[in-house]
């Protein structure tokens, strides 16, 4: 089935949550208890009806469509068979779970998703109970299923088959590139845990997927149909087309019923399949004779990202994750761009630049090529771009490897992801002292992902280690300067820029390394000194003039500008630190912790990120929120300010 675009006459779409006309079937599932109410002969209706949900849905709020669209089937299969919430189903990432967000009872909020205060865009435990666990990173869907499956091993005991509590784990191909996956399999396997691991098998995440599994994949997906099936994979399958009817209908190559002693079954686990992940019939039957049996069983399900709506399908990168934008044409309906490249876009250029007069650069993605600005680096320079897939630890300690064999590597990663590889980067690169470059994008508060994707925490995490430059940039001239200062360096060096646009500073074409810890002071003041990091450097300067205040770009969150510090804090009254990042730990906290090692008893503010996890919504909303637009940093410091009068005066 290929939706087809109603004409909706104008740029701004309009959808009825409730429209009994648009969608018959739909408008009567306000649960999944509802779903199950449904004729088998229903559900091809029903996928039908919300899929189109999902892409008009999309097409008001924005948000991840391809991965929804292509999950659609699956989705409804698995409400339709288990009992959920009783039943667990635990999605990996997320970006995949729209449909199921609309089937368990929040259809009538979908028009609030990534919104200030509305439904997340991924699933979150305070949001419902079925969403059974909270996911915003990849490959952690059968660790936590398989926590699940033997936390309810003992309340299984004694019941009859059907009212036990069963545990399913859906997770793409793509998530797969990562150990944490292996590592729980590999724990299901051997504790024969009562549980279902479903494969949902794109040839996708959010790029076309990388590597040894990939092509193990598809070697499966294109082999000859093997005879001397096991009784009971028959039974399970026997509802199921042939997989020579199946490639006619989807124009697949020919597929394996079964493929006995796979990796899969290796591990511990039943296997079956390959199914079509479009047949909703099929897969419903196969998942409820799966229902029936025990131990740890693995589901290898076949979808197309995009699946059922053409612009995704032609393009499923592009549609990965979208702004609102026209179903009929599949164009974002943004009509205005700005001329100033983005902070992604300068380091992509800067990259390219330094490779070409350095072919020992070499430059590492976690499977976020697009997202890093690493497609032209790719195009030009093939044999120095390595994706590793969803691997941010591999990375990391592929980087070091890289270094000790005289390579320049730069890993570029989203501030979130490098969270995971926190280990490889104290063992493997810090200790060491390798010349490895972190090209840190998506730093601070990231807007409608929420505080699964904000690199809230980098300073903080980064700061304490040895041998670590932490760069922050201001502007995306300096943001080039910088990359190029930590490619200069022989030991590890980070270069922090948030996503989006800077404050459109022309970036300069000439390369010139930074002196190591000197900041940059903007204006000189009386009494108050303003000491700001990265984008807090733009509503400083203008609340300096404002003021009348000292304010300098500190650049450096490590090694610190330490000298210009003792005589700011010898010339003011008081110090205030700016920065994206949380308070704890971060670089204002650095800035007082200089200051108690000497004799200054000028007291510091730091002004930053609150003490607990930022919510989805607008990046301008939640700066707001935090205190750290413009606006919210006068009122601070304003306060601040007095406060300290006040106790000059009195104290």
């Amino acid at each position: 089935m290929v939706f087809t675009p109603h004409n909706y006459g104008s740029k701004k779409i309009h959808y009825i949550m409730n429209n009994a006309d648009q969608f018959p079937l739909l408008s009567l599932v306000n649960s999944p208890a509802d779903l199950r109410e449904l004729e088998d002969s229903q559900l091809p209706q029903l996928c039908d009806e919300l899929r189109q949900f999902v892409i008009e849905s999309v097409a008001t709020t924005g948000g991840h469509l391809g991965a929804s669209l292509g999950t659609i089937e699956l989705t409804v299969a698995l409400h339709y068979i288990f009992k959920t919430p009783e039943d667990k189903l635990v999605w990996d990432v997320g970006h995949q779970t729209y449909g199921h967000k609309i089937i368990t009872g929040r259809r009538d909020r979908m028009s609030s998703m990534r919104k200030q205060g509305g439904l997340a865009g991924f699933p979150n435990r305070d949001e419902s109970e079925y969403d059974t666990f909270g996911v915003g990173h990849s490959s952690t869907s059968v660790s936590a299923a398989l926590g699940m499956a033997l936390a309810a091993r003992a309340e299984n005991d004694g019941k009859e088959p059907n009212e036990q509590q069963k545990t399913v784990a859906v997770i793409g191909d793509g998530a797969l590139t990562a150990g944490l996956a292996y590592e729980a399999l590999n724990h299901a396997g051997g504790v024969k845990a009562d549980m279902i691991v479903v494969l949902n098998d794109n040839d996708m995440s959010i790029s076309p997927n990388v590597g040894a599994m990939n092509k193990y994949l598809a070697r499966m997906l294109t082999g000859k149909i093997v005879s001397g099936a096991r009784e009971g994979t028959k039974s399970v399958l026997s509802k199921v087309p042939s997989m020579l009817e199946l490639a006619r209908r989807t124009e697949e190559h020919v597929k394996g019923m079964v493929v006995p002693c796979s990796l899969f079954e290796e591990l511990g686990f039943n296997y079956f399949g390959p199914v079509d992940g479009h047949d909703v019939g099929s897969l419903a039957n196969v998942l409820k004779n799966m229902r029936g049996l025990k131990g740890p069983l693995f589901l290898h399900v076949v979808t197309k990202k995009g699946y059922g709506y053409k612009f995704a399908e032609q393009d499923p990168l592009a549609m990965h994750a979208m702004s609102p934008f026209d179903p009929a044409t599949g164009k974002s309906l943004k009509s205005s761009k700005s001329n100033s490249p983005t902070y992604t876009q300068v380091f992509g250029q800067w990259l390219c630049d330094i490779a070409a007069i350095d072919e020992n650069v070499v430059g590492i993605t976690p499977a976020m090529r697009e997202g890093s600005g690493m497609v032209e680096f790719e195009q030009q320079f093939p044999q120095q771009y390595f994706d590793v897939g969803i691997a941010e630890q591999h990375a990391v300690t592929l980087a070091a490897g890289l270094a000790c064999g005289g390579k320049k590597p730069v890993v570029a990663i989203y501030s979130t992801f490098l969270q995971r590889a926190y280990d490889q980067l104290i063992h493997d690169v810090a200790i060491q002292n390798l010349p490895v470059l972190f090209a840190i994008d998506r730093a601070g508060l990231v807007g409608p992902d929420g505080p699964t994707h904000a690199g809230s925490f980098d300073y903080s995490f980064m700061r304490c280690l040895p041998n670590m430059v932490i760069m922050a940039a201001a502007d995306e001239n300096e943001c080039r300067q910088m990359l190029y200062t930590g490619y200069k360096l022989d030991g590890p060096a980070s270069v922090r820029y948030p996503r989006g646009t800077g404050p459109g500073v022309p970036v300069e074409e000439t390369m010139q390394a930074l002196n190591i810890g000197e900041a940059k002071q903007i204006s000189k003041g009386v009494d108050v000194a303003l000491l700001a990091f990265g984008t807090m450097v733009e509503p400083a300067k203008k609340l300096a003039a404002e003021f009348g205040y000292s304010m300098v770009n500190m650049r450096f969150v490590k090694p610190l500008d330490t000298k210009l510090i003792d005589v700011l804090a010898s010339s003011h009254k008081l110090l205030i630190t700016l920065e994206e990042n949380a308070v704890a730990g971060g670089a204002g906290a650095g800035v007082a912790e200089y200051l108690s090692t000497t004799t200054s008893t000028t007291p510091v503010q730091i002004i930053g990120l609150p003490d607990k996890y930022i919510e989805h919504g607008d990046r301008d909303e939640l700066l707001a929120q935090c205190g750290l637009d413009e606006a919210g940093i006068r009122a601070q410091i304003k306060a601040v300010v007095s406060a300290e009068d006040h106790l000059r005066q009195f104290g």
